[in-house]
This record gives structure tokens, sequence and C-alpha cells, in this order.
């Protein structure tokens, strides 16, 4: 498995890591079970970073992960990074230092943990990106050991550029993949020569990279990719990347024929991001063995020809640029 720097964490993690909203809530039911089955793959296949955040099933991914690693997998070098801001009405005055102990005292819990390895804003307002005071409390996390690196999660390139230009950010996570190219235009240029490390999201677009969709499909009513398809219930742009479901069907075509022999469309989907300079992790989900093994080999892909790339950049200039550029 690739491993890359994790930005200013210094850690080394595996390029192919694994976020665990699925394991929570928000996509069907997985079983404890089934969630503790795909964390064990996912290490044995060289996976050495987990995603999660403290509201993935109200806890239920945190206490999972947790348990996995005190009593499945003692002595394994798993980096696990978490998110909190989430848990309440999202306005600027919530993101204080007071709820902050609280929150990241309850994922340390969950986690059975002392100190966080890392803290991630989840999404918040632009108004706390831009906040110093919000900054000095994180690093007050960090002095006084709750944390040992804070980042934060955004919807949009213009959050993305305001995190990074903060000295102690040491991940920027954001959606990038095959469908949603922005990130390539300043972001991922700007963190790469700042140090700040690019943890991609959403890599195979709530499963249309992977090619597995038609018309006919059916999502169940607690699949996000039901219930948000309006962005009722958070930003559109988390389900699906916030491509309409048709053009989605027709990209995922065009982009299958890209595909090398030997790979799926989701292998390819995941390596595309790998192999982006300045990208420190991709989080594709996972719900079962077959998968998250399946998503590990794109760590050790060939690098994808010129004309894969040039072929993704056309698919999206054609197909997707007008409705998703100008958003996020």
């Amino acid at each position: 498995m690739l491993t890359r720097t994790l930005g200013r964490t210094g850690r080394t993690v595996s390029v192919i890591g694994l976020g665990t909203w699925q394991l929570g809530a928000d996509w069907g039911e997985v079983t404890e079970r089934d969630a503790t089955a795909v964390l064990a793959a996912s290490v044995d296949a060289g996976v050495t970073f987990f995603d999660t955040a403290d509201v993935y099933g109200d806890g239920r991914s945190e206490q999972i992960i947790g348990a996995f690693l005190a009593h499945d997998a003692p002595g394994e070098t798993i980096t696990v990074a978490t998110k909190m801001g989430r848990r309440v009405e999202q306005l600027p005055e919530n993101y204080v230092l007071d709820n902050f102990r609280d929150w990241t005292d309850r994922s340390r819990r969950n986690l059975q943990t002392d100190t966080l390895d890392l803290v991630q804003l989840h999404c918040p307002p632009s108004t706390v990106v831009e906040s110093g005071e919000v900054f000095d409390a994180l690093e007050t996390l960090v002095d006084e050991g709750a944390i040992a690196n804070y980042g934060v999660s955004v919807e949009t390139c213009e959050q993305a550029l305001a995190a990074i230009r903060r000295p102690g950010v040491a991940t920027v996570q954001i959606i990038l993949n095959a469908f949603r190219l922005k990130p390539l235009d300043e972001v991922v240029p700007a963190a790469r020569a700042a140090g700040v490390g690019i943890i991609a999201r959403v890599p195979l677009a709530s499963g249309l990279l992977t090619g597995k969709y038609t018309s006919a499909t059916t999502f169940a009513a607690t699949d996000h990719r039901n219930f948000n398809i309006d962005g009722s219930h958070f930003d559109v742009g988390e389900t699906f990347s916030g491509v309409k479901f048709g053009a989605g069907l027709a990209a995922a075509e065009q982009f299958a024929a890209l595909v090398p022999a030997g790979m799926t469309s989701a292998q390819a989907a995941l390596a595309w991001v790998a192999q982006i300079d300045g990208v420190s992790a991709v989080i594709p989900g996972a719900r079962s063995i077959a998968q998250a093994q399946g998503n590990a080999t794109a760590g050790i892909a060939e690098p994808l020809s010129v004309a894969f790339n040039e072929g993704v950049q056309d698919i999206y200039d054609r197909l997707l640029r007008a409705d998703i550029h100008p958003r996020w």
C-alpha cells in the first residue's frame, strides 16, 4: 500500500483509508459484526487511516472503531480522524472552547483513547473557518493533550483556502473525485505549498463511480441517497457529489469506458484520486469485506495514463462542469 504524510500531523498513513460514515448510519443498516469485519479486512489490506465523526450514528461509528482497536487490533498503528461540530445548530456561537471540550471528551470515550489523533471541524459555517478565536480554542485542546492535531472538513473551495491559511491547520478534508474537479484548480496546489494534507472524501460520488447503478436503482429509506437527494437534510453536495442522478449515470457510463483492463470502475476512480500530488489520503466507505479489499487495491495501482486523465477532464467539462463548478 502506498503511504503518504498526513499533512502537518507528520504521521504516515495509507493513501487509501476508510471512511466510516456507513458504519454508523445513513447508508442502510450495517450490523456491528459486519462493521468490525470491514475494519479488520481494511487493516489486513494495509489501511492505516480511519475517518469517522461524532454524529455518525450518534457516536456508533466511533464506538465500533474504539472497540475494534482495543480488542481486535491491539498494537496496530492506525491513525483515526474524527470530526465535531454537527451535534448542535450550525451557529458560530456554538463553536467555542467549552463545547469543544465536551465534544472531544465524548469522542475520547467512544474511541477509548486519551488523545485524539486528529479532530476536524465538521463542515462548519464559513464564519467559523474565518474566526481566530475558534482556532485559538483548538490550540488550547492541543495544549491540554485532548487532541494531537486539528483540521477542517469543508464544503466549498473557498472554505478550504481559508483553512489552509491557518498556520495550525494540519489537514483539510474536501470532496474530490472524477466528478468533482474544482479542488484541483486552487485548493490542492495551495495545500501542497503549505504542507497541509488533503483528505479526499466521497471519492466514488456516493457510488456513482462504481458503475453499478441504473435508472432502476433504489435506495433504502435510511440511506442518504434517498432522503437527502434534494439536500433537505444536509448539503446536497454530500449526496452523489451534487451530481443529478441521471447525469451521473451518463457520466459513469463514459467513465467506465476509460477504465484500464484488469481494474473495476471503483478501483480506477480511487486510484485517480490517490495519484494526485498533494492528496494525503482517500477515504472510500465500505459495507462488506469484498468492498474493503477492492478499495485497498487502488493503493497499489500502476499510474494511470495521460489519456485516462484527459478523459476524466473531458467527461467533467462536457457533462458536469456547468452544474458543479460554480457551486462548491
